[in-house]
C-alpha cells in the first residue's frame, strides 16, 4: 500500500471508538487522530489524573464531541466488569474497540485476581473486556476490534495450560513474549468465531514496530541489578529511542489503519512496512507459525474464559 498517515483517515464522524490505555503512547496518539476527525473517543485509563491531562489534549483537537473518561485497570477483572457495564449503558453502539494498553516486562507480579501480572493485563484483561462489550459492539453496523500486539510475539511458542500460566515464564520479557502471543491468538479465535456465528465483526491485530513510548521507559525503570543498572539500562533505552525508533504518533499508524480503512479485513494483521517492521508505514505483515497455531488458539479461548468468567455471547 502507498504511503500512509493520519491525515488519510477517513470520517470518523457518528463513530463511537474506545481506546484502551488512552492516557499515553500509542492509545493517547490513537485517540487524538480519531477524535481529529469526528469520532467519539471513549478514553479508557487506570490513572485518573492522567487521564484529565490526556482527555483535555484530546478535547482541544476533537472536530466531533468531546472525549470520555471511563475508570479502567486491566489487572482487575472488578475494574474491567465496571467498565464495560458503563461502557454499554453509555452507548448507543461500539464501533470499534482498541486492545492498545498494557505493560511490557515489569517486575515480577500478580494481577487483582492472582494471574501473572504481563498475561493477565495484556491478554485477559482485554479478553474480558471484548466479551463483555460484545452487545454494544454488535450493535454497531460493522463493528471492529483491534488488538495490538508486538514483533516480541516471536520470542515465545506457546503453552497453555495452567502449569505454563503460573510463573513469568523464565523471565520477564519471554513473559511478555507469550502475553503478546496470546494478543495475536485471541485475535484469530475472535475472528474465526464471529464468522462461525454469523456475526460481522472484524477482528484484527497491529504492532507498533520500534516505536518511542513511555513502555520502554518504565521496563529500563524496573530492571533488576540496582541503581546502577537501571540508570545503564535507561540510557540504552533513550540512545534506541532517538537514534532507532520512530515517533509514538508513527507507531499508532498501523493500529488507526486497521480501525478505520476499508479494505481491512477479519485476521489482518499490520505493522510498518519498514526493513524488520521496525519503522514506516502501516502494511499487512506475517504472523509467527505459534500466531497461526488453530488448536493453541482454542485451547487459549478455554482457559481465559476459565480464568476470567467471561464466555461471549454469540
Amino acid at each position: 500500500m502507498a504511503r500512509w498517515t493520519s491525515a488519510d483517515l477517513p470520517d470518523q464522524s457518528g463513530r463511537t471508538v474506545l481506546v484502551t490505555g488512552a492516557n499515553s503512547g500509542l492509545g493517547l496518539r490513537s485517540a487524538e487522530a480519531l477524535a481529529r476527525r469526528g469520532a467519539t473517543v471513549v478514553m479508557a485509563c487506570r490513572s485518573a489524573a492522567r487521564a484529565e491531562a490526556a482527555r483535555a489534549r484530546v478535547a482541544a483537537v476533537a472536530s466531533g464531541p468531546p472525549p470520555v473518561v471511563v475508570p479502567l485497570d486491566l489487572a482487575d477483572l472488578a475494574s474491567v466488569r465496571k467498565a464495560a457495564a458503563e461502557v454499554d449503558a453509555s452507548v448507543a453502539a461500539l464501533d470499534v474497540l482498541m486492545n492498545n494498553a498494557g505493560v511490557m516486562a515489569p517486575p515480577p507480579g500478580r494481577t487483582a485476581d492472582g494471574f501473572e501480572v504481563q498475561f493477565g493485563t495484556n491478554h485477559l484483561g482485554h479478553f474480558a473486556l471484548t466479551g463483555l462489550l460484545l452487545g454494544a459492539l454488535r450493535r454497531a453496523p460493522a463493528p471492529r476490534v483491534v488488538t495490538t500486539s508486538s514483533l516480541m510475539h516471536r520470542w515465545h511458542a506457546g503453552g497453555w495450560d495452567d502449569r505454563d500460566l503460573e510463573g513469568d515464564a523464565g523471565g520477564r520479557w519471554p513473559a511478555y513474549g507469550r502475553s503478546k502471543l496470546a494478543n495475536l491468538l485471541f485475535m484469530r479465535e475472535l475472528a474465526r468465531r464471529s464468522a462461525e456465528a454469523g456475526v460481522g465483526l472484524v477482528s484484527v491485530a497491529a504492532h507498533p514496530g520500534y516505536a518511542s513510548t513511555h513502555l520502554q521507559v518504565a521496563s529500563a525503570a524496573a530492571s533488576a541489578g540496582g541503581w546502577l543498572v537501571q540508570r545503564a539500562a535507561g540510557a540504552a533505552v533513550a540512545a534506541g529511542n532517538r537514534l532507532v525508533a520512530q515517533s509514538d504518533a508513527a507507531g499508532a499508524l498501523p493500529q488507526l489503519y486497521a480501525a478505520t480503512m476499508p479494505d481491512v479485513a477479519a485476521g489482518d494483521y499490520f505493522g510498518p512496512g519498514g526493513p524488520f517492521e521496525m519503522r514506516g508505514s502501516p502494511t499487512r505483515v506475517g504472523l509467527s507459525a505459534a500466531a497461526r497455531d488453530d488448536a493453541a488458539a482454542r485451547r487459549l479461548w478455554a482457559v481465559s474464559e476459565q480464568l476470567t468468567g467471561v464466555t461471549y455471547p454469540w
